[in-house]
């Protein structure tokens, strides 16, 4: 249904765009009502303004806290122009309706980042006190009320969509349809959600909140995990990527790509380290290495199980460049991720439209973990740290080969599904198991792998997510060849595993530190 405006609430804090908009609507003959500094501006426009005061009876108070929170102004808005009761009630105490609401809120954010960055040089009392006072209360009522009253009021509510109104105004000749209003009353309840959540995180600045503020953003998925289901994804990513090629990212691809990143950042990049080159499908590693150049990297990464590589999503710390990308090009996959790119590399990387090439900006840190379970989120710790203790229980000390291969090893068996085996040697992943129902199932799985693509295990490191409750699977081990053995221990038996490897020369390091990954 189409309705004229014929009357205005504007009180806003940014007042540059406003311009065009005032001299439209006195041309429509609109009357418009304001405050303090809006009134201000309107009248500097030789426009003519009804200052707000004239229907609340009160000026401005407690200064400036309290302006506009009145039934006079509050009725006007609210208001139903088909109810009887309403009308009538309005009649009855002189509320003029409110067909127009255009008010913006304080400049919280811009504040409480203002002083952060240092630009305010008071005490930290004194700080506070301004951000606070940049906490609105009239100006997120007035706008989730004209929101709720969208039926008969058109709102907005901040300076960005203050061009879209203008247009409005002019090729409609100060008319809006019911379809119009209500897109602009959920861009409102989109700002004022946001601008609750900022202030929630001032106060209470856990990451819990997250969901909250990233529910102003929701993109639609293609579909969920299989195409019967819907998707959604919350957040923005692109303060983490600058995505450089490819097809949208799936809620398949998003879920391995955060698997995929969460992996790297365990990782620390140096000249002495090298390079790593990690594979991931359906979240879990399949295939890892650690070398000088990107190109042996990679070539390490396939060899450690080329048949799961198929369709997977790459990540990678060091730079792609171009034989690295004419080897990658070779084989499908949907996703790679590294913090730069060679232009000549892109150039061969690109020559697939669809493939998603992700230019990494910085790695997101995560002090939290979610997962929906019944009706509800629980909610943990980030699993941070690779071990919280190096104490050397076996029948020898390791040696710094073997320290490096574990250490590498048990970051692997970190962001593997329990029950997790990690099997390394020379800095490779070179046989895996995961996601079983008995750690001696992971383990067999671990050595068929291994065993599979010709790895010779003999003097390879072994990586466990939690404890061995007996010693069967170090005895395995070890007639597989392996020597060095990682895990956290904690079980009532931990000397039967110990024992073992005393008795027979093997190196085992307990970590003190478990990495369940359900």
């Amino acid at each position: 249904m189409q309705k004229k405006i014929t009357s205005a609430l504007i009180s806003v804090f940014y007042k540059d765009g406003l311009e065009n908009i005032i001299r439209e609507l006195h041309k429509l003959g609109v009357v418009i009502y304001s405050t303090g500094g809006t009134q201000t501006f309107i009248e500097g426009l030789n426009v003519p303004c009804v200052p707000v005061e004239s229907l609340t009876t009160y000026p401005s108070i407690l200064g400036g806290r309290v302006k506009t929170l009145h039934p006079s102004v509050f009725g006007g808005i609210l208001g139903r122009r088909d109810n009887e009761t309403d009308i009538s009630e309005m009649a009855q105490y002189k509320i003029p309706e409110l067909d127009l609401v255009i008010v913006d809120l304080y400049p919280f954010e811009e504040t409480l980042n203002s002083v952060n960055a240092g630009d305010f040089k008071g005490t930290e009392a004194e700080k506070q006190k301004l951000v606070i006072e940049k906490i609105d209360v009239g100006g997120p009522s007035m706008i989730r009320a004209a929101a709720k009253n969208f039926k008969d009021v058109l709102v907005v509510s901040a300076k960005k969509e203050y061009a879209a109104l203008e247009k409005l105004l002019i090729s409609q000749d100060g008319h809006s349809d019911i379809d119009q209003r209500r897109s602009f009353a959920a861009l409102a309840f989109e700002v004022v959600a946001h601008y609750d959540v900022a202030i929630a995180k001032y106060f209470n600045p856990s990451d819990a909140l997250f969901f909250l503020e990233s529910v102003t953003n929701p993109k639609a998925m293609r579909y969920g995990e299989n195409p019967h289901q819907s998707g959604v994804f919350y957040g923005d990513l692109t303060k983490i990527f600058d995505q450089l090629n490819g097809k949208e990212l799936s809620y398949n691809n998003l879920v391995d790509v955060d698997a995929a990143v969460q992996l790297i950042s365990d990782f620390k990049k140096s000249e002495e380290e090298g390079v790593v080159f990690a594979i991931i499908k359906h979240t879990n590693v399949c295939g890892v290495a650690q070398r000088a150049t990107v190109k042996e990297a990679w070539d390490n990464a396939l060899a450690g199980d080329p048949e799961s590589a198929f369709g997977g999503v790459l990540i990678c710390n060091g730079t792609i460049d171009k034989a690295t990308a004419e080897a990658i090009n070779d084989i499908f996959f949907e996703v790679l991720i590294a913090p730069s790119f060679a232009e000549d590399a892109l150039a061969v990387l690109r020559s697939k439209k669809n493939r998603i090439l992700l230019q990494l900006k910085e790695l997101p840190v995560k002090t939290e973990q979610y997962k929906s379970v019944l009706d509800g989120v629980l909610v943990q710790g980030a699993d941070s740290g690779n071990y919280q203790e190096w104490k050397e229980a076996g029948g020898r000390e390791t040696t710094a080969s073997e320290k490096q291969n574990l250490i590498f090893a048990n970051i692997i068996g970190k962001h593997l599904k329990s029950n997790a085996i990690a099997l390394v040697k020379d800095k490779q992943l070179v046989g895996k198991g995961c996601g079983q129902t008995s750690r001696i199932d992971s383990l067999r799985q671990s050595i068929e792998k291994a065993n599979q693509f010709k790895f010779d295990l003999t003097g390879a490191c072994l990586a466990s997510d939690a404890f061995f409750p007996f010693d069967d699977c170090v005895k395995i081990a070890h007639s597989a060849g392996i020597t060095a053995f990682i895990q956290p221990g904690g079980s009532i038996r931990d000397t039967d595993s110990i024992e073992y490897c005393v008795q027979n020369g093997l190196a085992m390091v307990i970590t003190s530190l478990r990495h369940f990954k359900h």
